[in-house]
């Protein structure tokens, strides 16, 4: 705005100067027309003219000085309204630039908001949908971690049910001579080692001619060579004043003669296998639990 005030001002000094350049020409002008005039001339220098003479060159004179003023004043009021028109051009093309500068300031501004607008938001976005994602990794952990607590505690008590199969000899017998059975069919060797819990040693001895005899029925093969390992026994039941110790519910061990080809059929053995080859429908029965209960809640 500094600039456009003065070029403003420097347009109205030469309007003004070009103004007196012209009424000075003008004055000047008159004044030469006068001197060229012989009436004048003789009136200067004390020659006095016949009166009538005197008369028409006052007349004129007069009519020259109305004429001068009148042109003078035109020319003022001419001027006078060139430099208004001037000036309302130069405040018309002024404020329309102010106006073109403030809509350009005003949109800049306002994209720079809208930017920052839209970064911050997308900020809250990914805030958001990184607080969503931990809640329902947290969540699903949570899930988990409850239904590994529900297995774990259906195998313990199941492990604690198992440990009841030993205290019915009978029974616990014929078990003992088909887990031996299986492993021969397993394994397929002439010659095995058997390892047992030492409280089972009577009952492996019991039933050891039964299996060879079984097995041979079965594989139609001879009956195999079985050697119960005596110095090397399998860890006894479960103590309850050692809970974290190493125990065996019950079973038998069946390795080849070279130790390379081991059988191991064990009651706590069977449980692992069982429980992760029905892990999956556990869960499943878990799922639907937990989807039924959701709607119920709902």
């Amino acid at each position: 705005m500094k600039t456009q005030k003065d070029r403003i001002a420097y347009d109205l000094v030469v309007l003004l100067a070009n103004a007196t350049e012209a009424i000075r020409r003008t004055i000047y002008s008159h004044f030469q027309a006068v001197r060229r005039n012989p009436l004048r001339r003789a009136f200067t220098s004390n020659l006095l003219p016949p009166p009538q003479s005197r008369d028409c060159c006052l007349i004129e004179s007069k009519m020259n000085d109305a004429d001068v003023s009148n042109q003078i004043l035109q020319m003022v009021r001419f001027i006078r309204q060139e430099a208004e028109e001037k000036a309302n051009e130069i405040n018309v093309a002024a404020e329309e630039e102010f106006n073109i500068e403030k809509l350009q300031l005003l949109e800049a501004d306002r994209k720079k908001i809208r930017q920052e607008y839209e970064r911050k938001q997308k900020q809250i976005d990914i805030r958001k949908k990184i607080e969503y994602s931990m809640q329902l990794n947290a969540s699903r952990i949570k899930v988990l971690q409850a239904q590994d607590d529900l297995v774990n505690s259906m195998k313990e008590v199941a492990a604690k049910e198992l440990l009841l199969v030993s205290n019915n000899r009978k029974p616990y017998a014929k078990l003992l001579k088909d887990l031996i059975v299986q492993s021969l069919l397993r394994l397929k060797e002439p010659a095995v080692v058997l390892r047992c819990r030492k409280d089972d040693l009577d009952l492996v001895e019991s039933v050891l001619t039964l299996a060879k005899k079984e097995y041979a029925d079965k594989s139609s093969a001879n009956p195999p060579d079985i050697g119960i390992d005596k110095n090397t026994f399998l860890p006894p039941p479960l103590n309850p004043k050692n809970a974290h110790g190493s125990y065996c519910s019950g079973g038998v061990v069946l390795a080849s003669r070279d130790g390379k080809i081991v059988c191991e059929n064990t009651l706590d053995a069977r449980l692992d296998v069982v429980f992760r080859k029905k892990l999956p429908e556990v869960l499943s029965i878990f799922t639907l639990s937990s989807y039924f209960l959701r709607n119920e809640l709902c």
